[in-house]
C-alpha cells in the first residue's frame, strides 16, 4: 500500500511512500525496546539537554516545518508557525520541570521511610491525527521521553512527511538512535503493533470510533491508554457579555485550522435577549475572513485536509437546513480547485439536526438560542462529548459557578479553549479519558511505585 501526501489546496500528489512491512515494523519495535533499556537510566539533566536541543531546532526551522504542514494538510502558514512555536514551548516546559514533577513523593506510614517513585514503563505507541501534525505528537513525546520512556509514532497517513521530519528532529537533537521512531503504516497494522509485547501503553488522539477500536485492543492486552477524542464544544454567551469581544472569540474559536479541531467552538449557545445582535455581528465577521492558498501569509482559512471531509461536512449542513436551520452565510464549497468550504453560520438550530448533535469538523457554526444560563448549561451538557467549553460574560463569579456544572475537561471564561503545557488537557464522556500536559500528563505513562523501608 502506498502512503501518499496530497496537497489539499491543489489536489496534486506531493510524494508517495511505501508502507513499512510487518517485518520492518517488528524490527523497529525491537530496536526501540533495546534503546529503552539504556535510555531509562539516563539522568534528567541529559534528557533535558536533548529536549532543549529539540526546542531550538523547532525554532530554527519554524518556517520549513510550517510549509510542510501547509502543503500536506492545508494549515495556513501563519497558524503553522504558531503551532511550531507551541511545540518548542512544550519541549522547554518538560525539560525544565520533569525532574521536579517526578521527584520522590515522601509519604508517612508505619515504615521508617516510605515513598512513591515514578519510573518509566517502556515504549509508548502514539496514534496521532493530521489536524495538528506537530503539536499532537510533541505534547505526547516531550513528557514521555523526559520520563525515560521511548516512543513510536503511527501518524495519520496523509501527513507522512511531517511524521518523518519529527523522527529526524529528535535524532538531530541528540537523542540516542531509536529512542523515537516513526512507523509509516496504515490503520490495518495498528492492532498488531498494540499487541506487540514491546509496546507498553498507547495514546491516541482522533475520532471516538478510532478510540473505541484502539481502546478495545489495548484493553484485551491490559495496556494503559490515554484517549483524546472528538468534541462538540459549547460556546455560551450570556446577556451581559461583551458582544464584540465574544463574536471575535467565536470567529477565532471556530475557524482555527479551518475549523478542523477537536476543541474548536462548535455549538454557540446564546441567550435569546442578545441572539439577534450576536448573529448579525458574528456572520459579518465570518464573511470577512480571507480564504485561499495556505502558503500565502494573508490567508486566514485554508482548505479542509481531504476532499471526503468536505462531502461529509456539507451533508451535515444541508440536512440541518432541510430540518429548519437558517443559513446566515456560507453553506457551500468554494468553486475551483482544492478542498475549500466557505465559513458558514447557521441559526435556529435545534436538537435533532446534525450540526447540533454531531461533531462538525470544518468551518461551520451552529447558533442555538436559549432562555437563560440554566438552559444554556442544560444544552451544553446535552451532548455525547465533553472536551472543552467556554463562557462569555462580565460576571466571572457567576461563570465560575456555571463551570462547576458543565461536563467538560476544561472550561474557559472570556477566552477560547486552547491547550497549554502548564495546564492538564483531556475530556470526559465520549471525548475520551486520561490527561495530557502539565504534571498529570507526564504521570500517565509511569510506574507509580511504592518503596517501603524498615
Amino acid at each position: 500500500m502506498a502512503i501518499e501526501a496530497i496537497n489539499p489546496a491543489t489536489g496534486k500528489l506531493i510524494k508517495s511512500f511505501k508502507e513499512y512491512s510487518p517485518s520492518e515494523v517488528k524490527k523497529i519495535l525491537d530496536d526501540v525496546n533495546t534503546a529503552f533499556l539504556s535510555w531509562r537510566n539516563t539522568a534528567f539533566e541529559e534528557r533535558a539537554m536533548f529536549m532543549k536541543n529539540a526546542a531550538q531546532i523547532l525554532k530554527d526551522k519554524k518556517d520549513y516545518y510550517a510549509k510542510i504542514m501547509a502543503q500536506e494538510m492545508g494549515k495556513p502558514i501563519k497558524q503553522g508557525k504558531a503551532e511550531i512555536e507551541k511545540c518548542a514551548s512544550v519541549c522547554e516546559y518538560y525539560a525544565e520541570n520533569a525532574e521536579r514533577i517526578l521527584d520522590l513523593e515522601i509519604i508517612e506510614s508505619d515504615a521508617s521511610k516510605s515513598y512513591a517513585r515514578f519510573d518509566p514503563i517502556g515504549t509508548v505507541l502514539a496514534v496521532m491525527p493530521w489536524n495538528f501534525p506537530f503539536w499532537q505528537v510533541f505534547r505526547f513525546a516531550a513528557p514521555a521521553l523526559m520520563a525515560g520512556n521511548t516512543g513510536v509514532l503511527k501518524h495519520a497517513s496523509n501527513v507522512p512527511q511531517c511524521a518523518l521530519e519529527i523522527e529526524n528532529l529528535f535524532r538531530d537533537a541528540g537523542f540516542p538512535e531509536n529512542v523515537f521512531r516513526t512507523l509509516l503504516i496504515g490503520s490495518g497494522q495498528v492492532d498488531d503493533v498494540i499487541k506487540n509485547p514491546n509496546i507498553k501503553a498507547v495514546t491516541l488522539t482522533g475520532s471516538d470510533a478510532a478510540g473505541r477500536k484502539v481502546g478495545e485492543t489495548a484493553g484485551r492486552m491490559l495496556k494503559k491508554t490515554v484517549l483524546e477524542l472528538g468534541g462538540s464544544d459549547p460556546f455560551i454567551v450570556l446577556e451581559d457579555a461583551d458582544i464584540k469581544l465574544s463574536c471575535e472569540g467565536a470567529v477565532a474559536g471556530r475557524l482555527i485550522n479551518a475549523g478542523q479541531s477537536c476543541i474548536a467552538a462548535k455549538r454557540f449557545i446564546v441567550v435569546k435577549q442578545i441572539v439577534k445582535e450576536f448573529e448579525t455581528k458574528y456572520a459579518e465577521l465570518m464573511m470577512k475572513k480571507v480564504i485561499g492558498d495556505p502558503l500565502n501569509e494573508d490567508t486566514e482559512v485554508g482548505p479542509l485536509a481531504r476532499d471526503d471531509l468536505i462531502e461529509d461536512l456539507d451533508k451535515q449542513v444541508q440536512k440541518s437546513i432541510k430540518l429548519g436551520a437558517k443559513l446566515l452565510t456560507g453553506g457551500k464549497r468554494v468553486k475551483g480547485l482544492g478542498s475549500f468550504y466557505e465559513p458558514t453560520v447557521l441559526t435556529n438550530v435545534k436538537k435533532g439536526m446534525p450540526v447540533c448533535d454531531e461533531e462538525t469538523f470544518g468551518p461551520v457554526a451552529a447558533i442555538i438560542s436559549v432562555e437563560d444560563e440554566a438552559e444554556a448549561i442544560a444544552v451544553a451538557n446535552d451532548s455525547p462529548f465533553g472536551l472543552g467549553a467556554s463562557i462569555w460574560t462580565r460576571d466571572t463569579d457567576k461563570a465560575e459557578q456555571m463551570a462547576r456544572e458543565i461536563d467538560a475537561g476544561c472550561v474557559f471564561i472570556n477566552g477560547i479553549v486552547k491547550s497549554d503545557p502548564r495546564l492538564p488537557f483531556g475530556g470526559v464522556k465520549e471525548s475520551g479519558y486520561g490527561r495530557e500536559l502539565a504534571s498529570y500528563g507526564i504521570k500517565e505513562f509511569v510506574n507509580i511505585k511504592t518503596v517501603w523501608v524498615k
